[in-house]
């Protein structure tokens, strides 16, 4: 049985979309799904179970970091025999031509961490999006005339917004995966989804800039955020 979830299995949907803030559940739940219903709130880990133009969804908050996200993530395909997980999340832009608010769909996610090693004592950095569920979302953004910028990204355990010097702490990434921005949850999620045999993929909102001083006002920062939404909502 699980331990972080409360919810009962007819409550949790096989399509789950998962933003990290809990508040983000709710606002996506409120703003987007009819007939949602809180089907989990320990720890404050908020989930909601609704339709989405007919089609049953649940939107489950995972928290910051990847022991958070491992941990709902294996709790959501074991327990709930989950088979998808979209990650709804912001980024850092490590790109120059990079925007504020321009969304990324993750190809690959970096870490220069130890999951990978404390789940199976296996030495791995890397970690892939399912390529089928990023076929859709690729096509789903096309069809609603959304810029979508596919990419590899990092996934940290420290916010780089805190580092002494990010310029030496880019400088290490492998110049072939060619990272264009970094977020916290993408590997883990990556990880078990191969570990389950199940499908998972990552949408971000970039809301800040290594390169770039960038000032937005509320009514975009929501907009760019409604857009990525949208496009993991409609891929279903």
């Amino acid at each position: 049985m699980p331990i972080h979830c409360n919810a009962k299995k007819e409550n949790i949907e096989k399509t789950v979309f998962m933003p990290g803030d809990p508040l983000r559940a709710k606002y996506i739940a409120e703003n987007f799904l009819e007939n949602a219903r809180l089907v989990n709130s320990v720890r404050n880990m908020l989930a909601y179970t609704g339709t989405y133009k007919g089609k049953p969804v649940t939107v489950f908050s995972s928290g910051m970091g990847m022991p958070s996200m491992g941990i709902y993530s294996y709790e959501l395909f074991k327990f709930y025999d989950v088979e998808k997980i979209i990650r709804i999340g912001s980024c850092g832009a490590y790109n120059e031509e990079l925007n504020l608010f321009d969304t990324i769909l993750v190809d690959k996610s970096y870490t220069e961490g130890n999951f990978a090693f404390e789940w199976s004592g296996k030495s791995e950095h890397i970690a892939e999006a399912s390529n089928m569920l990023n076929s859709k979302l690729e096509q789903t953004a096309k069809e609603l005339n959304i810029n979508c910028i596919k990419g590899n990204t990092l996934c940290n355990d420290c916010f780089d917004g805190y580092l002494d010097d990010i310029d030496s702490f880019i400088a290490r990434f492998p110049k072939d995966l060619n990272i264009i921005a970094c977020e916290m949850e993408a590997f883990a999620l990556f990880y078990m989804a191969k570990y389950f045999n199940k499908e998972a993929a990552c949408l971000l909102t970039v809301v800040d800039s290594h390169y770039k001083n960038q000032e937005s006002t509320p009514e975009e920062r929501e907009r760019s955020l409604n857009d990525m939404i949208k496009i993991a909502l409609e891929s279903i």
